[in-house]
């Protein structure tokens, strides 16, 4: 009896509501109460879990069920509780990505693939930024106060920061960031490698002077990108390259690009530590010093951000394969959400060198001994 007048009440509640010309109810302005997923079992005629299976990407339901139950759901205006499923599920289907909002202001690709990814994987992002890099340890206290699936952390991290997340067994994928000598699930472009690369093509051209417009101190990214220029140049025997530091940022650029040409005289090559610093490294030499870009000096970034293409920079970079980077991340933390663990993987990604119109260049067909 309390069954049949249980169905009785849901069924009033749809027959109250106005139909449309393909029998559904339309939504009402109000309700007396919240409809839940036994009010849409109830009126669809199917268990209580079977309305729960057609709400959830990629369950096995068969398509008359899920026709029911997706008419009988417009019908009462029913919308799942997210809240609600968490508790029975354990999992909340949230993942919090932490970024530097450097990274995220001036290459923001980074942040959006992510979202992208792991919102294909039916979760949502919630984001953490830092400010620099060296407040990561903040913002873990923030992280461990909510229920998250997992993490995304593109920061270096300590050990002592890795084996918390072990000890909580909150599985955590550490993005661009390559931390050497740590067991833990990573995803990266190898920036040592790039800087490697940027040198070895500049040098191969017959540039022998060089200038380094370095990013931040406290960024790994940037250090890489610095060491595995700087070493290279050394392997090579060329002079040791005049190094300024910048912050990633247009005014950057300018500023180091001065700062260079004041210590040194005009080098024969600059390579910046981002695109946003190249570009103002760009600007300033051309329409401020008037050094002739590139038949004087060349200069070179990294990342590839989307200005770098413009016809009025057409800048020499490398680009990080950000889309298949984060494609790999979302599926490696999946992975681990669902498998609880394993033995700790890194996935590393190779740069794209981009020729460009900034830099004095050997033909790509020419054989390039020190490319290697």
């Amino acid at each position: 009896m309390a069954e049949l007048a249980a169905a009785q009440s849901v069924n009033n509640m749809a027959l109250e509501r106005p139909i449309d010309r393909q029998g559904v109810a339309r939504p009402s302005v109000r309700s007396e109460r919240r409809v839940t997923s036994y009010d849409v079992a109830m009126l669809a005629g199917v268990s209580q879990s079977a309305v729960s299976r057609c709400f959830k990407p990629g369950a096995s339901v068969s398509k008359s069920t899920y026709a029911r139950v997706m008419k009988a759901a417009a019908g009462l205006d029913y919308i799942p509780n997210a809240a609600a499923r968490s508790l029975i599920t354990r999992r909340s289907n949230m993942v919090a990505v932490v970024i530097s909002q450097l990274a995220n202001l001036y290459y923001p690709e980074a942040l959006a693939e992510l979202s992208q990814q792991i919102a294909r994987r039916g979760k949502r992002v919630l984001l953490f930024t830092m400010q620099h890099e060296s407040d990561v340890e903040a913002i873990l206290a923030d992280i461990w106060q909510y229920q998250v699936d997992g993490a995304i952390v593109a920061a270096a991290l300590t050990d002592a920061q890795v084996e918390e997340f072990e000890r909580r067994r909150l599985p955590l994928v550490v993005f661009n960031r390559n931390l050497r000598g740590q067991s833990v699930n990573s995803v990266l472009c190898d920036q040592y490698e790039a800087g490697r690369l940027l040198a070895s093509k500049l040098a191969a051209a017959g540039h022998r002077r060089f200038g380094i417009i370095a990013g931040p101190a406290d960024s790994p990214v940037a250090t890489e990108r610095r060491n595995g220029a700087c070493e290279r140049l050394q392997e090579l025997g060329l002079p040791p390259p005049v190094i300024v530091t910048g912050q990633f940022d247009y005014a950057s650029g300018v500023l180091g690009v001065r700062q260079i040409v004041a210590q040194g005289g005009v080098p024969d090559a600059i390579i910046c530590g981002n695109d946003v610093m190249a570009i103002g490294c760009l600007d300033c030499a051309r329409q401020e010093l008037g050094i002739d870009v590139p038949g004087r000096l060349s200069v070179a970034g990294f990342d590839a951000v989307e200005p770098s293409n413009w016809l009025s920079y057409n800048l020499t970079t490398l680009r990080q394969p950000i889309h298949n980077m984060a494609l790999a991340a979302a599926d490696l933390l999946t992975s681990l959400i669902e498998s609880h663990g394993g033995t700790a993987e890194k996935r590393t990604f190779a740069p794209q060198f981009i020729t460009g119109a900034t830099a004095r260049l050997v033909p790509a067909t020419a054989a390039d001994p020190l490319a290697a």
